[in-house]
């Protein structure tokens, strides 16, 4: 019965979705008022139904309802309930529930909250939703329902990955998923504008709030996702380079520059052609990364599926993508227009500059990512493309765009005096220059590229408060009215993001700089040192957890005699899976470095391996990342989008004012 219920929902939903995208663009090519109001309609009730799907999945695992195929495979009874909830989204066709699921979602937010827009462009708007939704719904359909039943079922199912047995499990996909699904409404923004032939400051105000939440979405996804594999999978590394890690940063890339073009179509009406393209290309690097992680084509901790035949409906779906835009883009963008000119030194040219490097970075990881599967796939041999080629070719790009970043505010639109920014900067120059050349020192050993990372990263903070010094100016009004005046959402916003980039910059400059770490072996009672750490193997012990047994380490770390901490790595055996041990490493957290010890196999005796790290300002990666996402929200909270929308509503209901003119 609980499959069945969640097939009829699913069919339901995908009904909708097919009326969704028809009837309101029927309606906005018409005029009929009556099939436009559809889309709010139909987005309202598919995701209804998706909402009961999910929810009906959701059922099966908590009572442990093995019937399911899907269920059998991925949760037990031993299973504690946290992770029978996460298991509804650690494989495939659950977490592609939870993304039509989460689709569903945000054509409803963009229905509920998009009514400031001329009606004919929300319409059209909602039935590009409504087209992505048919596709995606279709695909859990018809290749990765996970309803599919076994008829009888077994008593009891296999578990979870005990990988994915983590906390971590349970933000990282919703969080990633959040932000891939996001883009989606950008996507439909740019088709909506290019069907109506209509890209103005208007609809780049629309668009900016929702590309912020989407990209803040996929910042705090990657970073999560960081995050546990940071400490999970016990070898002590945040970014591998991973084509799954990679599939999530190709899109980020775009929408970062995304972000800053739709500043200049907002604020200049420039960039207007290229605003559009960035949208297509970072919805089409979204389903780009749904076919890398879902179609077998590699081989990956953090990939789902094996089956090529999903590989082909996701290939048919980025054609089917690709072909529709930019063959719309190449026949209405012309109509559309390049937008005002700008002179070589201003913060258009300087944003443009921006866009450009962010690109070429997007471009480089595309291929490192795809050449290997490119190779593969004709059978011309199979290679790795690995961390060395990703820092050869990316941190040139990233070393210019950092100096722009700390630039840019300060430089005016239109038109700005180099010499005059010269003069405003020379000091914070020189204390950058001076703050990148001390602080290797204190680390005991000084290097060229650190340096030049810290002086940016140094660059970055202190141009951003040189700018809240000179918005705030000298004036005589209280400070308490200075701030309200000058430090709205977006304005702090927009610096504190800087901020937490420039966190991220120096702590990843200084952990591939400084860290340490020792592979040892060590017997209780047993001191090695590392970093100038002490750690001493105390005794290994039998531990029981809700679903596993372990071998658990306790390791006292001391340094200079002091004690720092007691850290307890865990050698982990599931019930389910005991043949694959999985490594639950410890780490001691302070505000400039990471003490992290993860435990091995046993070797003879009472001896066993041990792999010891010391991490310097992971803390301020971590810090960094979540600076840069609430400057995000920050942003898309400024109150001058919600008056902006209130103007353009009460003009809207005024007669003969707010319908759309559509170029002819």
């Amino acid at each position: 019965m609980v499959a069945e219920l969640g097939n009829f929902a699913l069919i339901l939903a995908l009904c909708l979705a097919l009326l969704q995208s028809v009837l309101p663009l029927v309606g906005a090519q018409t005029g009929s008022l009556r099939l436009m109001r559809t889309g709010r309609f139909l987005a309202s009730g598919q995701f209804v139904f998706l909402a009961i799907a999910y929810g009906v999945l959701t059922w099966a695992f908590v009572v442990s309802d093995f019937s399911v195929r899907y269920l059998a495979s991925h949760s037990a009874l031993s299973q504690p309930l946290m992770y029978k909830i996460t298991a509804v989204w650690g494989g495939h066709e659950g977490s592609l529930l939870l993304w039509v699921a989460i689709l569903g979602a945000w054509g409803v937010a963009v229905a509920r909250f998009s009514r400031s827009l001329p009606r004919e462009m929300l319409a059209r708007v909602l039935a590009v939703m409504g087209m992505v939704s048919v596709a995606f719904i279709a695909f859990t359909v018809f290749t990765s329902n996970p309803f599919d039943r076994i008829v009888p079922g077994p008593m009891d199912g296999r578990g979870m990955n005990p990988l994915l047995q983590d906390p971590g499990m349970i933000l990282h996909p919703p969080l990633l998923y959040m932000g891939y699904v996001g883009t989606a409404v950008v996507f439909a923004l740019a088709m909506a504008a290019l069907m109506g032939g209509r890209l103005d400051a208007a609809w780049a105000r629309w668009s900016r709030p929702w590309t912020i939440v989407a990209w803040v979405f996929l910042t705090l996804g990657i970073a999560m996702g960081s995050w546990w594999a940071y400490y999970e999978l016990g070898w002590g590394g945040w970014w591998f380079w991973d084509p799954v890690e990679n599939a999530s940063f190709l899109p980020w890339l775009t929408a970062t520059a995304l972000l800053h073009s739709l500043a200049v179509t907002e604020k200049r009406g420039g960039f207007k052609v290229w605003t559009l393209m960035l949208a297509i290309i970072t919805f089409a690097l979204v389903v780009l990364a749904a076919f890398i992680v879902r179609s077998g084509v590699i081989t990956s901790v953090h990939a789902f599926a094996t089956d090529p035949d999903r590989g082909v409906f996701l290939l048919a779906m980025l054609a089917a993508t690709l072909l529709g835009s930019l063959t719309l883009y190449a026949w209405r963008a012309p109509r559309v227009g390049l937008g005002g000119g700008f002179h070589w030194f201003s913060r258009e040219s300087l944003l443009l500059a921006n866009n450009v490097l962010l690109t070429v970075a997007c471009v480089a990881v595309f291929i490192g990512t795809l050449y290997p599967l490119v190779l593969d796939a004709f059978g011309l041999g199979k290679i790795s493309v690995g961390p060395p080629y990703f820092d050869a070719v990316f941190a040139p790009l990233m070393l210019p765009l950092l100096l722009l970043v700390g630039l840019g505010p300060t430089v005016m639109w239109k038109q700005s005096s180099p010499a005059e920014v010269v003069r405003q900067l020379r000091w914070v120059l020189l204390a950058s220059v001076v703050a990148g050349g001390l602080w290797p020192l204190t680390m005991g050993a000084w290097r060229p590229l650190t340096a030049l990372s810290l002086m940016l990263g140094s660059w970055i903070i202190l141009t951003a408060l040189l700018d809240i010094h000179k918005r705030l100016g000298s004036s005589r009004q209280p400070l308490t009215r200075r701030l309200r005046r000058v430090m709205r959402p977006s304005f702090v916003g927009m610096h504190l993001a800087h901020l937490g980039l420039a966190m991220v910059v120096i702590a990843i400059a200084m952990v591939n700089t400084y860290e340490v770490e020792r592979d040892v072996r060590m017997e209780p009672g047993q001191t090695t040192s590392a970093a100038g750490f002490d750690f001493t193997l105390l005794r290994l012990e039998e531990v029981r957890g809700p679903n596993y047994d372990a071998d658990q380490a306790v390791v006292a770390v001391t340094r200079d005699g002091r004690a720092v901490a007691t850290l307890l790595p865990q050698r982990r055996y599931y019930d389910t899976q005991p043949q694959n041990p999985m490594h639950q490493a410890s780490l001691h957290r302070a505000a400039t470095r990471d003490v992290y010890v993860s435990l091995g196999e046993r070797l003879v005796g009472d001896a066993w391996s041990f792999r010891l790290y010391y991490k310097p300002y992971m803390a301020w990666m971590w810090s960094g990342a979540i600076l840069l996402a609430l400057g995000g929200l920050l942003a898309a909270c400024d109150k001058r989008y919600r008056l902006a929308r209130r103007r353009e509503r009460e003009a809207a209901a005024k007669p003969g004012i707010g319908r759309e003119v559509t170029a002819s």
